[in-house]
């Protein structure tokens, strides 16, 4: 079974992996200059605050003294992330900000300069204007049909071939058969169905950039674009006068996931949706922790007898429980089912990991089951685990059978070669077979062709 594979959930792991050069232009929108601020921790936000209008240097050991003895970790923590984001450096024991930061993070803030980085509102009033309610059904849908289709349900359309090809090379679903379109859910998928609906949005967004790497597009105007859309006013229409090409050619993909509406293809004007606003409005923090409010969303009641009472009405939760449970009733708020021996192992044939079993039930407990220790039944947490043990007792690794030795001497000579450089999988003497590495086949071969060439008569069939 593939191991978990790592993705990145927020672009701050992205950012952090960019140049300085790279950082220069996208600090030359004063949109961008905003976006990243609303994403820093709360006390970063103040160092920025702090010399923001502070045009010399100011020593490490000023520095130092801003923040109390207890909170000096939160402190280098906050500096370290300034310094990975190129918006503070030190050098000599002098801490100065970005002047290209300083200049345009001012001009977001006083609404100076003419840079139109903030949008350009349609001169026209729209024919067909659409409001916030049709909004956000409209992000809802497009959203939804994406976790559908990775979930296997077949009740909403079909994603566009540009999210199936996002999902393929993003590693989210692997092609199952020779069919491109006909894909299934992998572990890493299933670790993105996980997260919050922002967290997978920056998670999606995140591997478009990935793959607009690959295809040559310009990565500043990229993310100057999804950093604009967080910026942007909710139940407004924006005029794409402004759009550098690059960014015309977006549309069209970020319409495909929900994140802006366009009634139709090339139309001169767009609007964000609630997905694009909420993009830097806080939720979508570098530290960001779960609310009280979303804690007490649980809707999953696990008993120590491995039977499940979901609460939900949401076609979607309910596709996800269907990958790991068996599902026996469906009532109008409520879904029953079981964990069974079958049901788990389903899960893990397809990639999904008993660890991410657990998580997903200990991340939407109902609150009732949230008030005992330990929040899951061991006994069920135990069982999960035992049965992904069982699957993994067996493990499959390629190499090269060796067979038909004519001699036993033969076959010890290069067995015991074999066994030297340590590439024998797997050996029956009395059989005569034998089973090396991939790697170990080319020099176990080389052997064999070394002493056939001296006059021996071994027999190698592979």
């Amino acid at each position: 079974m593939p191991g978990m594979t790592h993705f990145k959930t927020n672009v701050y792991e992205y950012l952090e992996t960019l140049p300085t050069q790279t950082f220069n232009r996208l600090f030359l929108k004063p949109a961008t200059c905003l976006s990243i601020f609303r994403l820093l921790p709360s006390l970063a936000k103040q160092f920025v605050m702090s010399m923001l209008y502070v045009e010399e240097a100011v020593s490490l050991q000023d520095f130092n003294g801003w923040c109390y003895t207890e909170a000096s970790s939160k402190q280098r923590e906050s500096l370290e992330k300034l310094s990975k984001l190129h918006i503070l450096s030190e050098k000599d024991g002098q801490l100065s900000m970005s002047e290209t930061f300083r200049e345009h993070f001012r001009n977001a803030l006083t609404g100076g300069g003419n840079h139109q980085s903030f949008g350009l509102l349609s001169a026209t009033p729209d024919k067909h204007k659409v409001d916030i309610p049709f909004l956000d059904v409209y992000a809802t849908q497009q959203w939804e049909a994406i976790l559908h289709y990775m979930v296997g349900t077949s009740d909403t359309k079909k994603p566009s071939k540009g999210v199936l090809n996002l999902l393929r090379r993003s590693g989210l679903m692997t092609l199952s058969g020779e069919d491109p379109t006909n894909m299934k859910i992998s572990n890493k998928g299933f670790q993105f169905l996980l997260q919050d609906v922002n967290t997978q949005v920056w998670a999606f967004l995140l591997q478009y950039l990935d793959m607009a790497e690959k295809l040559q597009m310009d990565l500043v105007e990229v993310l100057n674009f999804f950093f604009q859309l967080g910026s942007l006013e909710l139940g407004k229409d924006y005029s794409t006068e402004t759009l550098t090409p690059t960014q015309v050619q977006m549309l069209e993909d970020l319409r495909d996931y929900g994140i802006v509406y366009q009634r139709k293809k090339g139309s001169r004007r767009f609007y964000p949706t609630r997905l694009a606003t909420s993009l830097t409005a806080g939720n979508a923090s570098f530290n960001q922790k779960k609310t009280d409010k979303e804690v007490d969303a649980g809707f999953i009641i696990l008993e120590t007898n491995y039977r499940i009472y979901a609460y939900t009405e949401s076609p979607l939760q309910i596709a996800v429980l269907n990958l790991f449970v068996h599902l026996k009733c469906r009532f109008k708020n409520m879904v029953t089912g079981s964990l069974t021996r079958d049901s788990v192992r389903a899960a893990l044939v397809n990639g999904i990991t008993a660890d991410q079993i657990i998580s997903y039930l200990s991340t939407h407990a109902h609150p009732h089951m949230r008030k005992q220790i330990p929040l899951l039944p061991v006994t069920v947490v135990d069982q999960i685990r035992l049965w992904e043990m069982e699957r993994n007792r067996l493990a499959g690794t390629n190499g090269y059978l060796y067979q038909q030795f004519v001699k036993q001497q033969d076959y010890d000579v290069v067995y015991k070669y074999a066994n030297e450089i340590g590439v024998v999988l797997w050996a029956n003497a009395r059989k005569r077979l034998m089973a090396v590495t991939s790697d170990g086949h080319i020099q176990v071969k080389a052997y064999i062709k070394r002493r056939m060439s001296r006059g021996n008569n071994s027999n190698d069939n592979e």
